[in-house]
C-alpha cells in the first residue's frame, strides 16, 4: 500500500499543480498537500494507522480533484475521479469509505465517522490557526473570480457567519483548533 500511495501522491498532486485553473488561488496542489498533512496529524491523535490511515491520506489526496473538471459539486467529481483511478487497488467498501469522507468535506459539513471527521477537519483546519488571514485571503481572491461583486465588506460578513456556524469534529479540533478559531472570529468581529 505504501508504494502505491506514493504513486497516487505523485499523480494526483502532479494533476494538480499542472491542470488546475490559475484562478484557483486557494484550492490548488498546495491546499491539498495542506489537508494531507493535517489528516495525518489528526489520524495520528486518535490513533488510527495502517490501512485506515493510508484510506484517510488517499481520501485527503483526492476531495478537491473535482475542480480539475468544475468548481461546482467538486465533492462529487473527485469522487468519481478517486473510483476511476483507484479501481483495482482498493475494494469497493474501501472506495466507499474514501467517497464518504471526500463528501463529509462538503459544507455544511456532515461527516459520520471519525475517518470523515478527520478528513472534514483537515480541509478547514487553517480556521483553528494563526494563519488563518493568509488562507482567507486566498480564498477571498478565488471567490472573487467566480463572483465579482464579492468585495471586502461583503467577505468579512460571509467569513463572520462560516466561523461563526462552523464545528470542528475531533478532539483535537474541539480542544487546540477551537480555540484559536474563536479568537480568529473575534479579530473579525472587531474588525467590522
Amino acid at each position: 500500500m505504501e508504494i502505491i500511495f506514493q504513486d497516487i501522491y505523485k499523480k494526483i498532486i502532479g494533476k494538480l499543480e499542472h491542470e488546475l485553473p490559475e484562478e484557483l488561488a486557494y484550492h490548488n496542489a498546495h491546499h491539498t498537500k495542506y489537508v494531507v498533512e493535517k489528516a495525518i496529524l489528526l489520524a495520528g491523535y486518535e490513533n488510527i494507522t495502517g490501512k485506515e490511515l493510508k484510506l484517510i491520506t488517499i481520501a485527503a489526496l483526492y476531495h478537491d480533484t473535482g475542480f480539475l473538471i468544475d468548481h461546482k459539486e467538486h465533492e462529487n467529481l473527485g469522487c468519481q475521479i478517486a473510483f476511476r483511478d483507484l479501481q483495482g487497488l482498493l475494494n469497493a467498501d474501501e472506495l466507499e469509505n474514501i467517497c464518504g469522507m471526500i463528501t463529509a468535506t462538503k459544507i455544511p459539513q456532515k461527516p459520520r465517522n471519525i475517518h470523515e471527521k478527520i478528513v472534514a477537519d483537515s480541509d478547514l483546519f487553517y480556521l483553528g490557526t494563526t494563519d488563518y488571514k493568509k488562507f482567507s485571503k486566498k480564498l477571498y481572491l478565488e471567490l472573487k473570480h467566480f463572483d465579482p461583486s464579492i468585495n471586502e465588506e461583503k467577505w468579512l460578513k460571509i467569513q463572520v457567519n462560516f466561523l461563526s456556524s462552523h464545528n470542528y469534529h475531533t478532539k483535537y479540533g474541539k480542544e487546540v483548533l477551537e480555540p484559536v478559531k474563536r479568537n480568529n472570529l473575534n479579530a473579525l468581529l472587531l474588525a467590522g
